[in-house]
């Protein structure tokens, strides 16, 4: 993991995609999302930079959510 990533919670990403927590974990159940990493401590986060190379992908495949 490199050091300088920004790291968001489940809350930050129904936020940031207009939806609910629940809806954001079942988005990764299914494969829509990618799956979070694990942080020392057990906390649970998705990297900022892998998101927004998700969702430039899916831009560029026509798919957004």
């Amino acid at each position: 993991m490199k050091e300088d990533n920004v790291y968001l919670r489940d809350t930050a990403l129904a936020k940031r995609y207009s939806v609910s927590r629940p809806t954001i974990w079942r988005w990764v159940k299914k494969g829509t999302l990618p799956k979070p990493l694990k942080l020392p401590g057990g906390s649970t986060r998705w990297s900022l930079v892998d998101l927004c190379i998700w969702e430039a992908a899916q831009i560029e495949k026509g798919d957004c959510q």
